[in-house]
């Protein structure tokens, strides 16, 4: 199995948000940079299986631009292991649930995913893997997954997506002229 762990886009401060937490947007830059990200993505040959996200309106949408890149025909699946302040061991009880070849993309929120990551890795939840805004890991594990049982394959900051994705659709132009 394969799990990508993304971090969602660049939301509206807290500060200047007057609604509810769960509804603070992207902001039009937060947009544009995880459309970018989900192009680095694309070119890494990220293939999913399963898309899950938080119900939280900035992941929401994250998941949404991800799909219109790298998987159109895919499903966006709200997931309540993905909510800010679910625990990791749900979402790794989540994947236990997927069969072993699945490659499932989660977009959601720190300090969730970092812990996920080194849960899977480590076999213990640290605070220290913390994931960018637009930024994704990749860890995989031989069959099902489970603590400790997981090899880390990626981790992007935002800006190297970005220019993955850049690179590949520059390629992608000459290619055609």
């Amino acid at each position: 199995m394969d799990c990508i762990l993304v971090r969602h886009g660049i939301a509206v401060e807290p500060d200047d948000w007057e609604g509810a937490e769960e509804n603070r947007p992207l902001t039009e830059k937060g947009k544009r940079r995880a459309r970018q990200a989900a192009e680095g993505l694309a070119a890494l040959d990220c293939r999913p299986t399963h898309l899950f996200t938080s119900p939280f309106v900035r992941a929401y949408d994250t998941a949404r631009l991800l799909r219109a890149v790298v998987c159109p025909t895919l499903k966006v699946e709200t997931r309540e292991e993905l909510a800010v302040g679910a625990k990791p061991e749900q979402l790794v009880g989540l994947f236990r649930t997927l069969p072993s070849d699945a490659m499932v993309v989660c977009v959601g929120h720190e300090p969730q995913l970092g812990e996920v990551v080194s849960l899977l890795i480590c076999g213990k939840v640290f605070p220290n893997f913390p994931l960018k805004k637009a930024g994704a890991a990749c860890v995989e594990s031989e069959g099902g997954i489970s603590p400790g049982q997981g090899r880390l394959c990626w981790w992007l900051q935002p800006m190297q997506l970005r220019a993955i994705g850049k690179r590949a659709h520059s390629k992608k132009r000459v290619e055609r002229s």
